[in-house]
């Protein structure tokens, strides 16, 4: 006995073949079919869905794998329409709520006209996913691999090519992903139909083809190109990337790394950048760097990781060379920090300003970092310093004793020569100071290191040995030895009782 095609529901009580299918909600059609005089015959109105054939084969009814379309009367829920989905490019789409196509089984012409726009995308949107599903099953391994060895070009990006883009990104040879890399790059509009066609899934909710980019684009990021990265990591396509990287198929909830970003990383531009490329690359640099850390984190490898850390690092050098060789910048920077009408939620932003860019003045050659920390030095950094040590925030605190850290591991001499010239000895007072004020051990720390650095006659020159060493004995007795010795004899972090009892040799009698 042959198999027989049941439409399924077609028994089925009204409120049945409503809820029936694969849609999940209730869309209205009118069926029309092509007649020999050219004519368009209504067949009646009902309601569409989306659902597997029924077969019945040996008595027993089994579903197929094979999806259709079928429309129940709305009033009888008779059959007006079962229609096995094809493969084939044979469906239009007419003025947003007409769908229409030659039906070769019938050997006429069929369309479906809808009450709503949204139900006409919407069934129209599950043909196209079951074109794409059928592609996909019926791509082979043998022919995907002809195919992937004659690799000329890429297929167009469309939602029905999905899958064999998919299995070209994915299942492709070490050699292949060569030959795949170089047809990405020659192909100059691949990424923005890719996004287009990501938006486009987004705004349909249609997870398989959201779960599919997924797979491709974190396939062509583990590609590790940094032609690649470069395209893709521009400011036109960047979020749309970090998107499309939302949908992972292992995962159980959408994730939002778009809102975190759009909501909580945003950057506060202390004092504007008349270059665009600046703000530009910052943008840039902490994007990739929270795809690295947070977005791919689970699956990168250490190649890939090692590659976008170099994109952060060159991009930290593109910035702080820009900054360093707009005078007027620095300039403002300092006025700004100097002036008593800013307030003092600017002067910390601009103190945390000036704290990274001392820290990223590191990506640059040695040869050109120390240049920068002299302008710096010229420009009265140490003064600023010196009012951030004096804050009740302990974290303004910290960044200026960082702050100075950097300078003494640039070059201690820079700071001494500061510090032998400061009336009052300011500076050396409140390191001393630090000492012994109630902060936390880290803290402590920092300044032991920096005054340990100063005071480190390894690294002295010229008449800075007896002159600095007085003043710094002078301070201690300001504040009183034994009160010192007595907050290290307590001290249970052991770095901060070893740099300790180095500094006390400098006044044991």
């Amino acid at each position: 006995m042959g198999a027989q095609e049941k439409p399924q529901g077609n028994a089925n009580s009204m409120q049945d073949a409503k809820s029936s299918g694969i849609i999940g909600i209730n869309v209205l059609c009118s069926v029309y079919r092509l007649n020999d005089d050219g004519k368009w015959d209504d067949q009646g109105t009902g309601h569409v869905t989306v659902d597997y054939l029924e077969m019945i084969a040996y008595v027993i009814i089994q579903r197929s794998e094979e999806l259709a379309l079928f429309v129940f009367d709305e009033e009888d829920n008779e059959t007006l329409l079962s229609h096995r989905i094809s493969p084939d490019d044979i469906y239009r789409k007419q003025e947003d709520t007409i769908i229409s196509w030659r039906d070769s089984e019938y050997c006429t012409d069929l369309a479906l006209s809808f009450q709503e726009n949204t139900g006409c995308s919407y069934i129209w949107e599950h043909i196209c996913k079951a074109q794409r599903n059928m592609h996909f099953n019926s791509l082979s391994h043998e022919t995907f691999h002809a195919m992937n060895n004659e690799l000329r070009e890429l297929p167009a990006v469309e939602l029905s090519t999905l899958p064999i883009i998919l299995k070209i990104v994915t299942e492709s040879s070490l050699a292949d992903q060569m030959q795949l890399t170089e047809l990405i790059l020659n192909d100059q509009a691949f990424f923005q139909k890719l996004m287009e066609l990501f938006r486009i899934c987004e705004d349909l909710e249609d997870v398989d083809g959201l779960h599919m980019i997924f797979k491709i684009v974190k396939g062509i990021i583990m590609l590790n190109s940094p032609q690649v990265f470069e395209k893709i990591f521009g400011d036109e396509l960047i979020i749309d990337i970090i998107g499309s990287l939302e949908y992972d198929p292992f995962v159980p909830q959408v994730q939002e790394y778009r809102k975190f970003l759009k909501e909580h990383a945003v950057f506060k531009e202390v004092i504007p950048f008349k270059n665009p490329v600046v703000l530009s690359k910052i943008h840039q640099t902490y994007r990739v760097g929270y795809l690295k850390d947070v977005v791919l984190a689970r699956v990168l490898d250490e190649a890939t990781v090692a590659s976008l850390n170099s994109i952060i690092h060159l991009n930290n050098a593109i910035v702080i060379s820009l900054l360093k060789d707009d005078s007027t910048f620095i300039q403002e920077l300092f006025a700004r920090l100097r002036s008593p009408t800013t307030s003092a939620e600017s002067k910390k932003n601009l103190v945390y300003f000036l704290h990274e860019f001392c820290s990223l003045s590191k990506s640059l050659q040695m040869a050109q970092q120390l240049p920068i920390f002299r302008d710096l030095m010229n420009e009265g950094i140490v003064d600023i310093i010196t009012d951030a040590l004096q804050s009740e925030d302990k974290k303004i605190v910290l960044m200026g004793t960082d702050i100075l850290i950097l300078f003494l591991n640039q070059d201690p001499n820079l700071l001494r020569s500061y510090v032998v010239r400061q009336e009052e000895n300011l500076l050396l007072g409140l390191l001393v100071k630090g000492m012994i004020t109630d902060f936390a051990e880290d803290m402590h720390c920092q300044f032991l290191e920096i005054l340990r650095s100063l005071l480190d006659s390894v690294t002295f020159t010229g008449a800075q040995v007896p002159i600095l060493i007085f003043y710094f004995c002078l301070q201690l007795l300001n504040f009183g030895r034994w009160e010192i010795v007595d907050s290290y004899s307590h001290a249970t972090n052991y770095h901060m009782v070893r740099v300790g009892s180095n500094l006390l040799v400098f006044f044991i009698v």
